[in-house]
């Protein structure tokens, strides 16, 4: 890796850090939470592809947004992204809670998808601005934290605020997305950017070569196992394994514990060894073999396995289906540069939510009217195993670019 540039004050660094992790958890709360609504929406009367198809909404938002919120971000920065798309997401999310049928909830939620979107593609660039990059594998993973953690804040409360219909926790998600745009505006300062020095041209497009596009699309295949434990597994402990709704909720939400670990392990790894596709590829292999074992146990269960060894299998899934995406996040933002930070990331987003989008509904149809649990956790364990291969040597890994990191 490239030697660091000057540094910018720890606690400079560090405070956008945390908001941009507050955003995140907010933003994932809202987009990742869903899965654990599908009872309540299944007691409107809804089937579980039906409850599918409105828990993969927010994805799919996010699909259609990204790339223009990336784009925004290189041009105007990313404060204003960031507190416009999350007051976005808090007006629609307002109105998931007001709505009284299936499909104005579910446009709610798709508008709700697009305005959270902004997260994604640019609190990441606060990482690439703020730190230098000897850091910058441990403070994406870091900001990466925030999907478990909101996955994890959403297990513990939406079960519970949904007990009497899902406006309750609707309501709950807009006010977190609320706030936390209130946040940006106040504390977010935009980092500081290369200079161009006059008539240079304009920095070269990273997708010349081969390893921004395989980075994208090894982390697209590691998207299907990790949606497809995150969309099932609820249902699944609930109805397969004899857990309640509150005790599949509180197991969930602590598993996301060992995500938050596990991606700053995996983050911290990076740094150490100077790489980040080594370890993404070490980790994807592990996610192969862990989401297998949660397919067979899913096909033993309830039959020659019992409730105790279904929650080990499960958090083990859950714990390691999420400790990717920090390592590939800073690969996408390293390789890019500032100039394009915003549209990889925004790129990479597009494609790993439009995966999550497909992987939900089609995980429930496994599930419900096909062969069942089992098929779709084994649907996952492939797509890991695919991603292996896909993503490039470390050979083919050229220094981080330097980046001037950002002023107080």
């Amino acid at each position: 890796m490239t030697a660091s540039p000057p540094a910018s004050p720890p606690a400079a660094r560090w405070r956008h850090l945390a908001v941009g992790l507050t955003g995140l958890v907010a933003a994932c709360a809202a987009q990742n939470g869903m899965p654990f609504l599908t009872l309540a929406l299944r007691e409107e009367g809804l089937s579980l592809p039906q409850a599918g198809l409105l828990v993969a909404a927010p994805t799919a938002g996010l699909v259609c947004a990204l790339l223009l919120w990336g784009v925004l971000a290189d041009r105007y920065g990313e404060r204003l992204v960031l507190s416009a798309g999350l007051a976005v997401a808090a007006v629609a999310l307002t109105g998931a809670a007001l709505a009284d049928a299936a499909v104005p909830t579910g446009l709610w939620l798709l508008l709700a998808g697009a305005g959270s979107a902004s997260v994604h593609a640019a609190s990441g660039r606060l990482v690439l601005g703020w730190f230098p990059p000897e850091q910058r594998g441990l403070a994406m993973g870091v900001r990466q934290a925030g999907q478990p953690l909101g996955v994890g804040l959403a297990a513990l409360t939406l079960p519970r605020l949904a007990a009497d219909g899902p406006g309750g926790a609707f309501a709950f998600l807009a006010a977190g997305c609320a706030v936390t745009a209130v946040l940006v505006g106040l504390l977010v300062r935009d980092p500081a950017r290369p200079p161009r020095t006059a008539g240079a041209p304009r920095p070269a497009s990273p997708y010349r070569g081969p390893v921004l596009w395989r980075v994208h699309a090894a982390s697209t295949l590691l998207v299907v196992p990790q949606f497809a434990v995150a969309g099932l597994a609820f249902d699944w402990l609930v109805r397969g394994a004899g857990w309640s709704a509150a005790g599949a909720g509180t197991l969930l939400a602590v598993a996301q514990a060992g995500g938050v670990a596990a991606r700053l392990g995996a983050g911290s790894w990076s740094d150490r060894v100077g790489s980040r596709l080594g370890p993404l590829r070490q980790v994807a292999g592990a996610v192969a073999v862990v989401v297998g074992v949660l397919a067979v146990v899913a096909a033993l269960t309830p039959g020659l396995l019992g409730p105790g060894v279904a929650a080990a299998a499960v958090t083990l899934a859950a714990v390691a289906t999420v400790s990717p995406n920090g390592v590939a996040f800073t690969s996408v933002a390293e390789q890019a540069g500032s100039a394009w930070a915003g549209r990889a990331l925004g790129a990479h987003n597009t494609a790993q939510n439009l995966a999550a989008a497909l992987t939900v509904p089609l995980a429930a149809l496994l599930a419900d009217g096909g062969p069942g649990y089992p098929a779709a956790f084994a649907l996952g364990a492939v797509a890991a195993a695919a991603a292996v291969a896909v993503v490039p040597a470390r050979t083919a890994e050229p220094a981080p670019p330097p980046v001037a990191v950002g002023v107080p």
